[in-house]
């Protein structure tokens, strides 16, 4: 698919509604490659050609996914929504804008208004809402899923630069971690297992590099190799003497190491018979 045969299957809005070639001069620079024909919209009936808003849209070409980046809250509508949703079997609804406030739309709105049959991932992190007996968890689509990976993918191969398919490649690693889910499952992993997430990523960069020509290096073990350039949360103990650095002995610096050490281990056993704090003081500090 050519990028102009991939810009065709995009309605795109602005701030005046459906970018399409009529808006003539008021469109941007960078708005003009999405610009609908305005031949195309002919047959509407819209009561004003100049400020197409989304509801005609979604009622004249009955989309199967709606993206939200407007920051404008409400955007996504009920009646939008449950226009969708009248043709499209599991629409795909991303409000994607940030924070929480500016939300296009919240999880709760848009799963009872398509009774539980839209796929939805947000741009702020939504609680799971329950529906019809169903927890629905909310993805977080956060570019966190793919950037850290992506950079060490192209740290590990010696990628000379970063192509478009390494990109891709980056999206699709995310996708397949999580692969077909049933009804209520998040449809992104979640941020909470970064760390897999970004070395799933990290091997899929490493290798396209390498498929395009990219990668300086050969690896030989793309898994392994990138699991050792992670970085690893391990320090080095420091051993400090009780008083003057000219008196420093080691051994027994490493003895009063390995006795605090022991001290830490054994003070929740210590501490297991502790008198609990009464649930009043409890529920008045949680209060403040």
């Amino acid at each position: 698919m050519t990028k102009e045969e991939a810009s065709r299957n995009f309605w795109c809005l602005g701030s005046r509604g459906l970018i399409h070639t009529g808006l003539g001069d008021r469109m941007r620079d960078f708005q003009r490659p999405y610009a609908r024909d305005a031949r195309e919209l002919g047959g509407w009936g819209v009561a004003d050609a100049d400020n197409i808003d989304l509801l005609e849209v979604v009622r004249n070409i009955q989309p199967t996914i709606l993206i939200g980046t407007s920051a404008r809250s409400g955007a996504f509508s009920e009646e939008i929504v449950k226009e969708m949703a009248a043709h499209v079997e599991r629409p795909i609804i991303l409000p994607l804008s940030n924070p929480t406030s500016r939300a296009e739309a919240v999880p709760a709105d848009i799963i009872e208004w398509t009774e539980g049959r839209a796929l939805v991932a947000t741009g702020s992190p939504f609680k799971p809402v329950v529906y019809n007996g169903v927890t629905y968890e909310i993805a977080q689509a956060n570019n966190a899923l793919v950037f850290p990976g992506l950079g060490l993918g192209v740290i590990v191969s010696r990628a000379s630069r970063v192509s478009d398919r390494m990109i891709a490649a980056a999206a699709e690693a995310v996708a397949d971690l999580q692969g077909v889910v049933p009804r209520g499952k998040s449809l992104l992993p979640s941020v909470n297992h970064l760390r897999r997430v970004s070395g799933t990523v990290a091997v899929k960069v490493a290798q396209t590099a390498y498929a395009e020509g990219l990668s300086t290096i050969k690896l030989k073990n793309p898994v392994q190799d990138v699991y050792e350039a992670m970085w690893q949360p391990n320090y080095p103990t420091i051993l400090l003497p009780e008083g003057d650095w000219r008196d420093y002995d080691e051994d027994k610096a490493r003895e009063r190491h390995e006795a605090k050490q022991k001290a830490a281990s054994d003070r929740p056993v210590a501490e297991a018979d502790a008198k609990p704090e009464a649930p009043a003081k409890a529920e008045a500090k949680a209060s403040k």
